[in-house]
């Protein structure tokens, strides 16, 4: 009787298991199952961290937010924290917050606040405010690369000068060999011709301005580390930023961290191998924040 009972307990923990729903699963660049604690030190290790988020998945929200911390016992005030959802013309009002000079509910009338703010960035600038990190505005205004995208580069030449110094040099090198930049052109191949390489150039205008503004901020001095927030597009296959980085710093040690969505998150599809030095992998039916 008693082995009945013992057999009838082993079936019902393999059902249970079975059953288990796993909300994400972490691998390296190979594919390789890795856990969180090692890619936080791995982080702790680097320069500069590129977090490459789909911008309404609460997982690499959660995520984020816990490597800001375990990265924050290892560098405290030498931590600081950029993001892709803030345009520089905002720095000024970004920084009083953090600062406690502006209340949160002056915020909404303040700031640009994409829908998810509350939920999914909020609790980012709250542990700044907490601990005195600086946060950076790195972004370019939309409105700026649209009118790239719209009339071409040579169109941001008649901008008044303090409008010029809130985005990148407007030298900066476009390699249209790049693969992201080459799927990107072709996404946009429908527009019409060389409508496809304009969008890819509005879109490297927002690279090279959040790589700018990652090394030139006001904020950063000697010993900083800095954990950027942005779309994975943005640096997935080590592009995008990480590449205009790299073109000013490059013996800077950069570290990449992306997300991916599949049916099945326990077993990274091959697709997705290199992407990033981490990958974190999502199920495609998770609830979105916005």
């Amino acid at each position: 009787m008693l082995r009945f009972t013992y057999f009838f307990f082993l079936i019902g923990i393999q059902t249970f298991l079975a059953q288990d729903l796993p909300a994400y699963q972490i691998f390296d660049s190979k594919g390789k199952k890795i856990s969180f604690e090692k890619m936080a030190t791995a982080a702790k290790q680097s320069e500069l961290v590129l977090f490459g988020e789909f911008h309404d998945n609460p997982i690499a929200h959660w995520l984020q937010l816990e490597l800001t911390q375990q990265m924050f016992t290892e560098h405290g005030s030498n931590l600081q924290l950029g993001f892709e959802m803030f345009e520089q013309d905002q720095q000024t009002v970004l920084s009083a917050y953090v600062n406690g000079e502006i209340a949160n509910e002056k915020l909404k009338d303040t700031l640009r606040l994409w829908p998810n703010y509350h939920t999914d960035y909020a609790p980012l600038f709250e542990f700044a405010k907490e601990k005195g990190l600086s946060c950076v505005a790195t972004n370019i205004q939309r409105k700026y690369a649209s009118m790239l995208f719209k009339k071409g580069r040579s169109s941001l030449d008649t901008l008044p000068e303090h409008i010029k110094q809130q985005m990148a040099p407007l030298s900066f090198a476009f390699d249209t060999t790049l693969s992201q930049y080459q799927a990107m052109k072709g996404m946009g191949a429908h527009m019409g011709p060389g409508m496809g390489w304009r969008m890819v150039e509005a879109q490297a205008i927002k690279d090279a301005t959040m790589a700018h503004f990652i090394l030139h901020n006001s904020m950063r001095k000697i010993g900083t580390v800095h954990l950027h927030f942005n779309g994975a597009y943005h640096s997935d296959f080590y592009q995008g930023i990480m590449w205009y980085v790299q073109q000013e710093a490059p013996q800077m040690n950069i570290l990449t961290i992306t997300t991916v969505s599949q049916k099945d998150p326990r077993k990274l599809e091959k697709e997705h191998n290199g992407r990033a030095d981490f990958i974190i992998c999502v199920p495609e039916n998770m609830t979105a924040t916005h």
